[in-house]
């Protein structure tokens, strides 16, 4: 019988993490249990004396939680996975694991807008030293290492620019600087970006967004490549608490069966989405991996599958016109977050990138008229018709939102 993690990431989709269960389930039963009660009082301290291999308490192992683990950890390529909390349980959990006072962090600056808060606001707290730099330049990383550099972080594409980071050439220059390079591969999915392969040490998502899918979760996973790594971040992770409950392992679990599907439609829809805004008279400039305009094309034709189901514009009437834009769509809804079955749309500058402030925005490239595009699933035409009809009345006072749907 071949191994799971032989078969292509279409079929693994759908059977990693699924094992034999009572009554012939073929999906894991949820086990919404706090506390798992012990043969006797031997078998308890053999538990807790990690010399019998079960489950003691869902804080530290449970079997659904563990099944969707598996299952994300076979589609990066890693040997473990840690489910948590949210995105950003993820990010914190990194983070404590691999730092400590004096440690010195180059990040990139276009990334997810509380990271960056995390990092100066919390971190910085206790003696975390941290740069934000231009991360789509190999050269800006090599010139920014220092003798006490321990981690560089990147996001690619970035959040929201989209600007890539050559994960091949950061992960050698991290390396050379016996530095570990950690990758947020959220926006892209283990279907079109594959960070272990170039190099990265440690993978992150949000699995809020494409991992689940549907909108109707709050998670994040951490993936590694070695069990002693996975032993140092299951003991922070459980120390600080910050891990996914059963039902919402249930639900990723259940999403990631159809990642394959979703990610490969959206990219679809969101190519003809771009090009028909880089056509467009209103729009100014269209940032997406898939136009040639890109000025990273090369790079993503490279390094991805796909270019992914995320874009930015900027109308030519700015910050009002964009407003008008996100005012002015029916089919696609004005809300955060990204990489769900529905199409939305935002302002980074005043929602999820608000909190990094305007001189680090601007450092970043994120100008107060981005507008930034989750593509979804729905028939393309009419994705397409929503923005037309959106755009021309840009420039018009405003009408209230009225769904279409």
């Amino acid at each position: 019988m071949r191994s799971i993690r032989q078969f292509p990431i279409e079929t693994q989709a759908v059977h990693a993490g699924v094992g034999e269960y009572e009554f012939g389930a073929v999906v894991p039963p949820i086990y919404q249990t706090s506390t798992f009660r012990f043969k006797d009082s031997d078998h308890g301290a053999r538990l807790f004396r990690g010399e019998e291999d079960g489950y003691i308490y869902t804080r530290m192992r449970n079997p659904t939680v563990e099944a969707m683990e598996s299952a994300i950890a076979v589609l990066e390529g890693g040997t473990h996975a840690l489910g948590c909390a949210s995105g950003m349980a993820a990010v914190h959990t990194v983070f404590m694991a691999l730092l400590s006072a004096g440690d010195h962090v180059l990040c990139s600056d276009s990334v997810y807008g509380p990271t960056t808060t995390l990092l100066t606001g919390v971190f910085g707290k206790f003696g975390v030293q941290v740069d934000f730099i231009d991360t789509s330049s190999p050269e800006n990383v090599a010139r920014m290492m220092r003798p006490n550099t321990k981690v560089v972080y990147v996001e690619t594409p970035g959040n929201p620019t989209l600007v890539l980071c050559d994960l091949e050439a950061i992960a050698d220059i991290a390396h050379r600087n016996r530095a570990l390079l950690v990758v947020d591969n959220t926006f892209m999915s283990p279907v079109l970006q594959r960070p272990f392969e170039l190099g990265a040490d440690v993978i992150l998502h949000s699995m809020t967004k494409f991992l689940n899918g549907h909108a109707d979760v709050v998670a994040g996973v951490v993936v590694v490549k070695s069990e002693a790594q996975y032993r140092d971040f299951r003991r922070i992770l459980n120390q600080i608490g910050g891990v996914i409950d059963p039902f919402n392992s249930f639900l990723v679990h259940r999403g990631v069966k159809t990642l394959d599907v979703r990610v490969r439609r959206q990219n679809e829809n969101a190519m003809k989405v771009a090009k028909f805004l880089e056509g467009h008279p209103k729009i100014a400039w269209v940032r997406y991996p898939g136009l040639e305009s890109h000025p990273q094309y090369e790079l993503a034709r490279r390094q991805m599958k796909g270019p992914g189901a995320m874009i930015a514009c900027e109308l030519t009437g700015g910050i009002t016109a964009g407003r008008a834009l996100m005012n002015g769509v029916s089919i696609f809804q004005l809300a955060v977050s990204l990489g769900g079955v529905e199409s939305l749309i935002q302002h980074p500058a005043t929602m999820t990138h608000a909190s990094m402030g305007k001189a680090q925005r601007e450092q970043a490239k994120i100008t107060d008229g981005l507008v930034r595009i989750s593509v979804g699933i729905e028939n393309v035409d009419d994705l397409i018709e929503d923005l037309r009809h959106a755009l021309d009345g840009c420039g018009r006072p405003s009408e209230s939102r009225e769904s279409a749907i």
